[in-house]
């Protein structure tokens, strides 16, 4: 269970922050998003694995190879084919790791696997980094703009303040916006009201906001700021995306170009997953092991069924 951190923890938390006032990633909707954007992330990876290698072996796998952007492969006795979230170490000629270190709470030792030799790496990403700091990107924009969000929404639904110089016209003031809410289309009120009986002043004063709602950055505005983070991501990650401002006007040049975009980084994952994949099955010949851009088989199967010309 959470156990609160006490008042010098978070004095020395806060303090040592610069704004401390803003909270950007220990807050709940960081958490969702981040857990949001990683799995639509996996979303665009289509693999072909050994059997065994199932519901949640699959998503330990998704999960490393996202997170820490590789992990050795390597055959054991007891369970065949399996692998490991690792750590790395030594130096190649090519300044390459030469050895993964692998640690379980199942091992009664760590394992040290020479790289080709005990085992071989499969790899998301060219620099051993994952795409983590992608995910942790987006998701704090879309939490920090979530909450403006909820903001507008409360800010939106103005109401009215209003001051009264006495009970009375305090208690004829709620009466009026009891029967205004109620929907009536006429308040009758007394036309004493309209003057203090001592000094026949006013007895109402009315505070009122400076300028239109619609001269403020409106919840309209910021749900579409919001979808074009999502469309940021979805072409950092190589999610097909179209700009919701040039929807209708996009030409055919601009669409392919804008898919092009969103393909840059998927293309360099998934050819470094498929050939750290054929080192792994040049190690373990009988290892299945594959993998494809979904968008791309995606349109390869839709190719398929529209090709009527297509040899048999």
């Amino acid at each position: 269970m959470y156990t609160p951190l006490n008042y010098d923890q978070i004095n020395v938390l806060a303090g040592t922050y610069n704004p401390s006032p803003v909270k950007a990633y220990n807050n709940k909707t960081f958490a969702y998003w981040e857990r949001s954007l990683f799995q639509r992330a996996c979303s665009v990876v289509v693999s072909e694995l050994p059997e065994d290698w199932t519901g949640t072996v699959k998503d330990f796998l998704y999960y490393c190879l996202f997170r820490f952007g590789y992990l050795p492969i390597f055959e054991r006795p007891e369970v065949g084919f399996t692998f490991q979230p690792a750590g790395l170490s030594g130096y190649d000629w090519y300044y390459q790791p030469t050895t993964a270190i692998v640690s379980n709470p199942l091992l009664s030792e760590s394992l040290e696997l020479k790289i080709g030799k005990d085992c071989e790496l499969l790899k998301l990403t060219p620099d051993f980094m994952g795409v983590w700091d992608i995910i942790s990107y987006y998701a704090e924009k879309l939490s920090t703009l979530d909450n403006a969000i909820n903001m507008s929404l409360i800010n939106n639904k103005f109401a009215f303040i209003l001051g009264a110089r006495n009970k009375v016209a305090g208690q004829a003031l709620k009466k009026m916006l009891d029967k205004i809410n109620k929907g009536e289309p006429a308040v009758i009120y007394d036309m004493k009201l309209l003057n203090d009986p001592t000094d026949k002043e006013e007895p109402f004063q009315v505070w009122e906001r400076k300028g239109s709602l619609k001269d403020s950055y409106l919840t309209t505005e910021q749900l579409q700021d919001f979808q074009t983070i999502i469309n940021s991501f979805d072409a950092e990650i190589g999610i097909p995306t179209i700009p919701y401002q040039k929807k209708e006007r996009m030409v055919t040049s601009e669409a392919d170009s804008r898919q092009n975009d969103s393909k840059a980084r998927a293309t360099i994952w998934i050819e470094c997953l498929q050939s750290s994949a054929d080192k792994v099955k040049k190690l373990y010949p009988d290892i299945t092991l594959n993998f494809k851009l979904r968008y791309e088989q995606e349109e390869e199967d839709e190719q398929l069924k529209t090709d009527t010309d297509r040899a048999i």
